[in-house]
């Protein structure tokens, strides 16, 4: 038996379950907030190295929409909800019933946008806070659309050092025969992993 093996398996089982109740409390508070009910597929969860996150969106160069914050308290990171186009177009069609410009977005769609991708870092990051029973606190988000390189390069002035793994959470909305697809990326700052994992139980390597 490989006790490193068993230790990652571990890891993933913690974290498919936060997601998993993560994604349960944003099904939660987008249905309240839209007066309707909204299906959201069990997400699926996965660690992966930071450099691969814009291979995860399509490459450094495809064109995304990005909700994006700092994680402060006892495990500081950022925290990036990033969504195609076409999806974010289908989302705002489909879940909010709005009628979508062909290019570009309207204020409205921008503040649409931004408020489910906040209402989703919040209910994972609450997730995750009830798990851990550490303290984090999300900062005012920020949106943007521009190339997936652009936007975490942005970042990393933004905010300094990232990590240098990425909790991946795939979000999939579904309405009638349509699904929507976001990635929801947390980054803990380096020395936050391992805070995470000992406050869930999880011994070091």
């Amino acid at each position: 038996m490989n006790p490193l093996g068993s230790l990652e398996a571990f890891k993933m089982d913690v974290l498919k379950e936060v997601g998993n109740i993560g994604a349960g409390n944003a099904a939660t508070a987008l249905s309240r907030l839209l007066d309707k009910p909204v299906d959201m597929n069990v997400p699926t969860v996965s660690l992966i190295p930071f450099e691969q996150i814009a291979d995860k969106v399509g490459g450094n160069e495809q064109v995304v929409i990005a909700v994006f914050l700092r994680v402060e308290g006892d495990a500081p990171g950022n925290l990036f909800f990033i969504i195609h186009e076409d999806s974010a177009k289908r989302l705002l069609r489909n879940l909010l019933s709005m009628d979508v410009l062909e290019e570009g977005y309207s204020e409205m769609e921008y503040s649409a946008l931004g408020e489910i991708g906040n209402i989703l870092a919040g209910s994972y990051l609450s997730s995750l806070a009830d798990f851990t029973q550490l303290y984090l606190s999300p900062t005012v988000p920020a949106i943007a659309v521009d190339m997936a390189g652009a936007i975490l390069s942005y970042g990393l002035v933004q905010y300094g050092e990232m990590g240098d793994s990425a909790v991946l959470i795939d979000t999939t909305f579904l309405e009638g025969k349509e699904e929507m697809a976001g990635h929801f990326f947390l980054i803990p700052d380096p020395e936050s992993f391992n805070k995470i994992f000992s406050a869930l139980g999880v011994p070091n390597e």
